[in-house]
């Protein structure tokens, strides 16, 4: 794996290029620390400010025949960023403004799978952006994959599962988002025509039969203690 220092914000990702190839494109230290640790990047304490403005490349390979699940990626990107950055960190509880994923009265309007995800890979799971929608759909993922999601993307704050549903479920949720989703990576365009579909409280409960209610809870944090700047390799 390599990592490839400071480069302007523009065109991030962060996909499984092949079975046993994790690539990552020009993200921040502190975001990839937060997507290695299911948090938001609010929730990545402490640390120079390099860590939100040198964009880095990642390219990881994973060993053995069959592919890692998610949480196995997750925990190689982990051990990777703190040989490369020389990094120490603990782990903290704080009180947090979070959004709480729960079902909604009369009940949820979700699909059971279709299909069970194959030993070979996580749950297809992934967002769709236009001027004037978000769609998210889901393929065989659980509730807390579905809330992971919607933090990681959508949201400028931790959602948490606290639907108690079990099981996984095939989600189609379609919603117009406002100007503080998607990290406000919305564009609007002169006489452009409003989408019909409401707004992701609103759809979410209309189409899910689940609900997102704004609290506050204890969340696990992370603090950096300490870390060094990478050079590219």
């Amino acid at each position: 794996a390599g990592a490839a220092a400071a480069r302007p914000a523009a065109g991030r990702s962060m996909r499984m290029e092949t079975t046993h190839q994790v690539a990552v494109k020009n993200f921040p230290l502190r975001m990839m620390l937060a997507a290695a640790y299911n948090l938001t990047p609010k929730a990545v304490a402490g640390g120079p400010s390099w860590l939100d403005s040198d964009g880095y490349d990642v390219l990881g390979e994973t060993p053995g025949s069959v592919r890692p699940t998610f949480e196995e990626q997750m925990t190689m990107l982990r051990k990777l960023l703190a040989e490369r950055f020389n990094l120490t960190l603990h782990r903290t509880e704080k009180e947090f403004s979070i959004y709480a994923l729960t079902v909604a009265r009369g009940g949820p309007k979700l699909l059971a799978a279709a299909s069970t995800p194959s030993p070979a890979g996580a749950p297809l799971l992934y967002f769709m952006l236009s001027p004037q929608s978000a769609k998210l759909t889901a393929r065989s993922a659980t509730m807390f994959e579905v809330a992971w999601a919607m933090q990681r993307t959508a949201l400028d704050r931790p959602v948490v599962d606290k639907t108690g549903l079990p099981g996984r479920y095939d989600v189609d949720l379609e919603w117009t988002p406002d100007e503080m989703q998607f990290a406000g990576n919305r564009r609007t365009f002169a006489g452009e025509v409003e989408h019909p579909n409401p707004g992701l409280f609103e759809a979410i409960q209309e189409q899910l039969g689940l609900r997102l209610d704004a609290t506050k809870g204890p969340i696990e944090t992370i603090v950096i203690d300490k870390v060094t700047r990478s050079t590219e390799n």
